[in-house]
This record gives structure tokens, C-alpha cells and sequence, in this order.
């Protein structure tokens, strides 16, 4: 008679604690160390804010309560994360509000840089600049009453659309967010270049929302280049057409290539130095 063994070893760790391992907790503490995030705060530490986040961004919360209801949910299994509960909607409240952004900037830019060699091997074939990045915003609808609202004219009976916009630089190789600035939505788009660091002889692709005319003249000094579509009222003279051909319907290309002189204001007729305009 063979007696069946009903005892089973788990060994396996969830998926979500071993995501947590990957992060140096060596190069974090140094972190907490540097902008005293756990200072003031007895259970509701820096290590547990985080890993609340990440549940809830994983978890695809909508709300602080909808992720602190989905960790008490768990109950016992959370000891697996290094939590002894969910913590408490208020104190979770309070953490979000009080501690430093900064904080968990830094920690981004920490992983990104000890990731680097792995992201790095992620190259797009057949581009020749080895640094590569992508520049957009995205709106995110608010009330009028809590941001200024965005555009000139009101809508929806009158009332003016609020939001926050979302700027954010790709690295286009390693598929990976490089800045993230966040400002109210009527803000203007081109103010935000000032704010990109660039090394040169990187390449960086944005469309006509932030095209300014003195920040290209900045960075053409500086060896950075860019693609950027001319405004519809974009005044210019053709000084020199340097290449010109034919494409074929639906294929993709350089139609023409001018050196041209653009101008900042049509009634003082100033110009900027001579430079090349790739039309797509």
C-alpha cells in the first residue's frame, strides 16, 4: 500500500517580491540617508511608501483607497513583502503629501543609471546617433477650479477645461523616460526645452509645440541636433537647395534638404544664422 505524502514545500517567492529585489537597498538606504525621508515617521517608512506605490501601480489603482483596501485584502501574505499590514489610508495619505518628491526622483534616476548597462544593449537599427531621444506632453483633464484651465477659447457650455500636462523625454535606444516635468496645462510647451540637459552630438525629435527659434540657435552651438516641423506661419528664405528628390507613395524619406535664414519677427526683420531644414 503506497501512502500518498500530503505535505508540500512552497519555496517560490511572488512575482511582485522578487521585482522588489532588484532594487540595490544599499544605493536606496544612502538615499534615505541623504534627504532624511524617514525622519518624523515611525511605521510609514520610506521602504514601505515605495512598495505601496509600486502594489498599487502594478495593481492599477485608481485611488489611495482602492490600493490600501487591495493590501488589506491580502492580510497575511503581505509578511511576504516585509510588511507586518496595509497601512492605513491616512497615513498613507500623509506620506504621499509630506515626504520629498525628490526623494523618489532620485531613486528613479538611481535605478536607471544601475540598469544602464543592461538597457543599453536595446539599440533601434539603422540609427546612427547613439543618443536618441523623444520629446511630447500629454494633457490630464483636471477642473478649471483646481488648474488654470488650457487653450483660448472656453468650452463645454462656457466652461474652461483644466488640467496638468505631462512633459516627458524618451530614450529612444533603451525604450526608458529620461525627464518628466509636470506643469499646469496652460503653460506653453516650448518653455519646457530650457529645462532638457543634452550632450552633444545627441539628436532629439519633437513636433511643432515646442519649436523656438533662440533655443535651436542655443543648441546648434552647442552640437546638438534636432527634428522639429516648421509653424504654419514660420517666415524663411531659401537661401541654397542642397538636395531635392521624389518619393514613392507611402515610403519614407528626405524630400528636401535647403539652407535657409529664419526670422523672428517679420517687422524688425531680424534673422538668425544660416542653417539646414530637412523636410519631411
Amino acid at each position: 500500500m503506497q501512502i500518498k505524502n500530503s505535505k508540500k514545500n512552497f519555496v517560490g517567492q511572488p512575482i511582485f517580491k522578487q521585482l522588489l529585489e532588484f532594487i540595490p537597498r544599499n544605493k536606496f538606504d544612502r538615499l534615505v540617508s541623504k534627504h532624511q525621508s524617514d525622519r518624523y515617521y515611525k511605521t510609514f517608512d520610506s521602504w514601505t511608501q515605495l512598495t505601496t506605490l509600486l502594489f498599487g501601480a502594478f495593481s492599477r489603482c485608481d485611488s489611495m483607497v482602492e490600493l490600501c483596501d487591495g493590501m488589506k485584502g491580502l492580510a497575511g501574505k503581505l509578511n511576504h513583502l516585509g510588511l507586518d499590514s496595509a497601512p492605513a489610508k491616512s497615513t498613507a495619505g500623509d506620506g504621499l503629501r509630506e515626504r520629498d518628491n525628490e526623494f523618489f526622483k532620485e531613486i528613479y534616476f538611481m535605478l536607471l543609471e544601475h540598469f544602464n548597462p543592461l538597457l543599453s544593449v536595446s539599440r533601434i537599427d539603422n540609427v546612427s546617433f547613439a543618443k536618441l531621444f523623444i520629446f511630447d506632453s500629454s494633457t490630464i483633464g483636471l477642473f478649471s477650479d483646481i488648474m488654470k484651465g488650457v487653450g483660448r477659447n472656453p468650452k463645454n457650455e462656457g466652461k474652461k477645461k483644466g488640467g496638468l500636462k505631462v512633459h516627458m523625454m524618451i530614450d529612444a535606444h533603451s525604450d526608458t523616460p529620461a525627464f518628466v516635468k509636470i506643469s499646469e496645462a496652460k503653460k506653453h510647451d516650448k518653455n519646457f526645452l530650457q529645462y532638457l540637459q543634452l550632450p552633444a552630438h545627441s539628436m532629439i525629435v519633437f513636433d511643432r509645440a515646442y519649436n523656438h527659434y533662440l533655443q535651436f540657435a542655443q543648441w546648434t552651438e552647442q552640437k546638438i541636433n534636432f527634428v522639429c516641423r516648421l509653424k504654419k506661419n514660420a517666415i524663411y528664405q531659401v537661401i541654397q537647395e542642397l538636395e531635392s528628390q521624389d518619393l514613392e507613395h507611402g515610403k519614407a524619406g528626405v524630400l528636401k534638404e535647403e539652407h535657409i535664414h529664419m526670422k523672428y519677427k517679420e517687422e524688425k526683420q531680424d534673422t538668425m544664422p544660416a542653417k539646414s531644414n530637412i523636410q519631411r
